[in-house]
């Protein structure tokens, strides 16, 4: 059996001086190969996780543990998780002027793999997977997200997924505001990404994303818990019945 990726166990998170508490109790086991789904209200504290499991430091772990890879990473900083595999993708990727997105992939993928990048593979592997995204090629000497359209930031983060090649992928609503060619295009490379090895948590309202993916688990988050945890065949009763038919269930 597979040593688990990612445990999160009775995880608190706090922001702010006043410590409001944002998750109370959140506990989560993430193995190498599967692929975990969050959904909940506007609010439930779903990008609150993801921003906690990676490090942000607006927000303070009070109570729990963060293991990533057998690592206790809880009180880590975002880097040293990104060097351990972990990756999150944004909601709204931000711009970065000044650093080109050929240069910002180079230096990560050195940063991570912690070895001297072969210009020559590493330009070679660039232009196929941004081919493989429908990305212009001319994207890969402009500013990083820097006059992108929303699609193209997103393309942009699925290029650095596939190029930086993690352990466990966080997306967040990474198909948000996309068109319906741009949320295929996103989808196939999520899929191109994932294997045997890595791990994906994702947080969706269109299950578009999550097309040729099994889904191994889905958790709802309401009141800043896991309220219920079920297969993938949950996404569908969500999608259909809306949150009031889970909420309130216990967490299994």
């Amino acid at each position: 059996m597979n040593s688990a990726l990612l445990q999160v166990k009775d995880l608190q998170v706090t922001v702010g001086e006043e410590r409001k508490v944002l998750l109370d109790g959140v506990n989560l086991t993430v193995n190498p190969g599967e692929v975990h789904v969050l959904m909940g209200h506007n609010g439930a504290g779903k990008s609150t996780l993801m921003s906690a499991l990676m490090g942000d430091p607006r927000y303070t772990v009070t109570r729990g543990q963060i293991l990533f890879r057998g690592q206790d990473v809880t009180h880590e900083p975002a880097d040293v998780r990104a060097r351990l595999g972990m990756f999150l993708s944004f909601q709204t990727p931000e711009e970065i002027p000044g650093i080109t997105l050929e240069n910002f992939l180079r230096t990560a993928q050195g940063a991570v793999t912690g070895q001297p990048v072969k210009v020559m593979a590493f330009r070679h592997e660039l232009a196929r997977q941004m081919q493989a995204l429908q990305i212009d090629p001319a994207y890969a000497d402009r500013y990083l997200n820097v006059g992108f359209s929303g699609g193209e930031k997103k393309k942009s983060e699925m290029l650095q997924l596939l190029m930086l090649k993690p352990k466990l992928a966080l997306l967040d609503e990474t198909d948000s505001g996309l068109d319906v060619d741009a949320v295929k295009t996103v989808a196939a490379g999520v899929r191109a990404y994932h294997n045997a090895d890595n791990a994906l948590l994702i947080i969706t309202h269109n299950a578009k994303i999550l097309e040729g993916l099994t889904v191994d688990y889905v958790h709802v988050l309401d009141d800043a818990r896991i309220v219920r945890t079920g297969s993938g065949a949950l996404v569908t009763e969500i999608l259909q019945e809306g949150f009031a038919s889970v909420k309130g269930d216990a967490a299994k």
